[in-house]
């Protein structure tokens, strides 16, 4: 390659590159001219005695071989260090800019798993909130219904209240008044109260309870949801005046035996 190719290429070089180059290529061209004479020359000129034609044959230049073959050695191993010091470059911008493109991708991997994180935080905090919200209307309705639950007494009183509400839930007449005055006069409020001698003892089936009903009778108007024990003060009375209501209309219009 001719010095002018090496001297093309400076562009692609850093300062020190292209001084090195330029410096490499006139310094060749130097010696190249220097060592070049024609072929026809002498070393001192002869005296002329008469006029000559000019000469038409052409000039010839002779370089001395041992100076070529140097000359073109040198331009090729700077040309070789100057190809060198481009790929070097070159390798260099490549490994910068590959560094550069592994940092920006590692960057975004970063930031996407923060994001991820930060939603999947969000997500798990949504969802225990969301937890936590039903968990706080179930406590909510729980402590509204307990708060609205009847709490009875257990005495006469509490007894009739508690059966009168269920008598109302469940469509049975009968009024408090009513279902006192019966008690009364059938067991004096005695929820144990046994009637041991009258024609429903004889038969096996004694009067029980607080409006003293038989066996058969509490089974067949027992109220469901109520106790099966016929002594149960609530039972007794629920099933007693549902039995009324079935013969009589309603416990109110019971005014004795019955």
């Amino acid at each position: 390659m001719s010095a002018f190719s090496i001297t093309s290429r400076l562009h692609r070089l850093n300062k020190t590159q292209k001084l090195s180059a330029a410096g490499v290529s006139a310094v060749a061209a130097a010696a190249l001219s220097l060592s070049l004479v024609p072929a026809h020359a002498e070393t001192q000129a002869k005296p002329q005695t008469e006029p000559q034609a000019p000469s038409t044959a052409p000039v010839v230049f002779a370089a001395s071989a041992p100076q070529a073959r140097t000359i073109q050695a040198s331009i090729i191993e700077q040309h070789s260090t100057a190809e060198k010091l481009v790929k070097a470059a070159d390798a260099v911008k490549a490994k910068k800019a590959a560094a550069k493109a592994k940092a920006e991708a590692k960057a975004k991997a970063t930031v996407a798993k923060a994001k991820a994180e930060h939603a999947a935080k969000a997500k798990a905090k949504a969802a225990a909130k969301a937890k936590a919200d039903v968990a706080k209307r179930s406590t909510q309705a729980a402590s509204r219904s307990a708060a609205r639950t009847p709490v009875y007494a257990n005495n006469l009183n509490g007894w009739i209240t508690e059966a009168l509400d269920i008598m109302k839930a469940k469509g049975i007449p009968g009024s408090y008044n009513g279902l006192y005055r019966n008690i009364m006069r059938e067991s004096t409020g005695n929820p144990n109260a046994v009637n041991g001698w009258d024609v429903n003892a004889q038969n096996g089936t004694p009067s029980c309870g607080l409006l003293q009903v038989i066996q058969p009778t509490f089974n067949a108007y027992h109220v469901p949801g109520t106790s099966s024990n016929i002594y149960d003060p609530v039972a007794n009375i629920t099933a007693a005046a549902n039995y009324a209501a079935d013969r009589y209309g309603s416990i109110d219009n019971v005014n004795s035996a019955y």
